[in-house]
């Protein structure tokens, strides 16, 4: 006796059910990009652009030309390598393949149709079948949820991956101002000190100035030559690395940047409660609970199918010569004999409580990071005060009462040389500082947003030139 088909309330809720979560599957119209062009906006208040079609690109070169026609702020810097950085916009492809694996999470599975011809003698058979894996039709719902964890969780993935862009850029641009600026005081040192020398020469080929002094000036020349040899170096090297990071090439590669960096504030931000709010706005933060959160429904998944992977509805309509037609269906089901699921349910568990470890370590080295940020902001800002208000004022009158003494025929010109080649660590120490404190300001805002960037030498290379000379 055939089997009975399913009865008609039965069908009716299956057939619900497939109209259900067959409407919830469908491919976002930007791969979910909105979200993180709007918190590209909400924490740096830049343009974040997608370029899909000609018009598009074509929008985009029209304002890197307009960016590009100016000298470059550091806020101009960061736009231009958000909207054409073309490393970060191979990165937005990939909302587009996470976008792709939610929805193919989400479709219900292919049935599957079978069909068999069979003769004995005279007699003709004929089986035809409809199959479904109702195993992942029962475990949809949780594998679904599970795919638009992925999903958001990659959607913050990117957005930090844009916001440590910009603040790599931030960085390249101080460092490639900051070169340029120690470029030209090296190059005016150069050229005093080229004025002594032949001074010196002069004074010496005349028998007015001994062989000893007149080494010295030329040993500060020699000096002089290389510090400005080692400031092009640097200055070069900053400025690659920051048109790499501009996505810039041929023609563009010329753009011009500030002479000099902005000026040192009066007084350092206050960011008595910075802790609070590192651990509300870090998005490494975010994404170490979200990636908890999406272990644990992997773990409901593993537990929910932990003895039953296989189960296979299939409906049968069979004909035979000369008989009725056969209906009816069957179920197949896989038998936990030789395995349980133990081993998945111990690794899904495993992994989840390696994320809510994960998740802790994150905020504790978030924590830390924020902190030292913060202090070494508000020490790189003290120190750079220190120069501003201290030593470059005490250097200057110590300059202005040589000179004073040089009018009143007190000391030589060569004395009034000595005393400036003194002044020149002073000079070239403040302009480091200066430096230091606004790449501080930028790892301070990189912190408060996610990982900090690597520690830095406290003198770049450009400025580090030794002045034995002097002594």
């Amino acid at each position: 006796m055939p089997a009975a088909l399913p009865t008609l309330p039965m069908r009716s809720a299956v057939a619900a059910l497939v109209l259900l979560l067959a409407g919830c599957a469908t491919l976002k119209p930007d791969a979910g990009f909105a979200p993180v062009a709007a918190a590209t906006a909400d924490q740096l208040g830049k343009q974040l652009v997608w370029p899909r079609t000609p018009a598009e690109h074509d929008a985009i070169a029209a304002r890197i030309d307009e960016l590009l026609a100016r000298p470059l702020s550091v806020d101009d810097a960061v736009q231009l390598a958000l909207l054409n950085h073309r490393g970060l916009r191979a990165a937005f492809h990939e909302l587009g393949i996470a976008d792709a694996e939610r929805v193919q999470a989400s479709r219900l599975p292919n049935p599957g149709f079978s069909f068999g011809r069979f003769s004995r003698g005279d007699e003709r058979e004929i089986e035809r079948g409809l199959h479904l894996d109702l195993a992942r039709l029962i475990m949809l719902p949780l594998a679904a949820p599970l795919e638009q964890a992925r999903f958001e969780r990659r959607q913050r993935e990117l957005t930090m991956q844009t916001l440590a862009l910009a603040a790599d850029t931030r960085r390249a641009w101080i460092d490639t101002v900051a070169a340029g600026e120690a470029l030209r005081y090296r190059e005016r040192v150069q050229t005093a000190a080229e004025a002594g020398a032949e001074l010196a020469r002069r004074m010496g080929a005349a028998g007015n100035w001994n062989a000893l002094n007149q080494a010295r000036e030329q040993g500060f020349l020699a000096e002089a030559t290389l510090g400005v040899a080692r400031a092009q170096r640097a200055q070069l090297a900053a400025r690659e690395r920051l048109t790499r990071l501009l996505g810039l090439w041929g023609a563009q590669t010329a753009y011009t940047l500030p002479e000099q960096l902005p000026a040192l504030p009066e007084a350092a931000n206050d960011l008595p409660d910075i802790e609070r709010q590192a651990m509300a706005t870090r998005l490494d933060v975010q994404a170490a609970a979200l990636e908890a959160e999406t272990m644990a429904r992997s773990l409901d998944l593993s537990r929910a199918s932990r003895f039953v992977r296989v189960l296979d509805l299939g409906l049968e309509r069979n004909g035979a010569t000369g008989e009725a037609t056969e209906r009816g269906y069957e179920i197949g089901i896989e038998l936990p004999l030789f395995d349980g699921g133990g081993a998945r349910l111990a690794r899904a568990e495993a992994a989840y409580m390696q994320s809510v470890e994960r998740a802790g370590q994150t905020a504790i080295e978030a924590r830390s990071e924020v902190r030292e940020a913060y202090l070494g902001y508000r020490g790189a800002h003290d120190i750079a005060r220190h120069y501003r208000d201290e030593l470059v004022p005490l250097a200057r009158k110590v300059s202005d009462e040589n000179l004073l003494r040089y009018n009143g025929m007190l000391i030589g010109v060569f004395d009034l040389l000595a005393d400036a080649r003194a002044q020149i660590g002073t000079v070239a120490a403040s302009l480091d500082a200066l430096r230091d404190f606004w790449l501080a300001e930028a790892d301070l805002q990189q912190a408060l947003l996610g990982k900090t960037a690597p520690s830095r030498p406290a003198a770049g290379p450009a400025m580090a030139a030794p002045a034995a000379a002097a002594h």
